[in-house]
């Protein structure tokens, strides 16, 4: 007598649903951590690390008022981040 064997199938495709769930689980949690909270560009098209921070110092200067609109613009269009 064979225990089981008419749910065979309902087994092997119950294990194949559970790894897919997995799979989802994991593919959504890494998705969320790879992306910077507020960013709607995706983090291989950002500028290299430099760059950045250098936008950052112009920034922080031209909210300081160190900088005139004019010359804040000037820089970017050095930096290459013009928007």
């Amino acid at each position: 007598m064979m225990w089981g064997s008419a749910n065979m199938g309902w087994t092997w495709g119950f294990g194949l649903l559970v790894l897919a769930g997995i799979a989802l689980i994991i593919y959504v949690v890494v998705r969320l951590l790879s992306t910077t909270p507020g960013s709607a560009v995706p983090p291989s098209t950002h500028s290299s690390p430099e760059s950045s921070a250098a936008r950052r110092i112009v920034d922080e200067r031209f909210a300081r008022g160190e900088l005139t609109a004019e010359q804040y613009r000037d820089h970017l269009r050095v930096l290459g981040e013009e928007r």
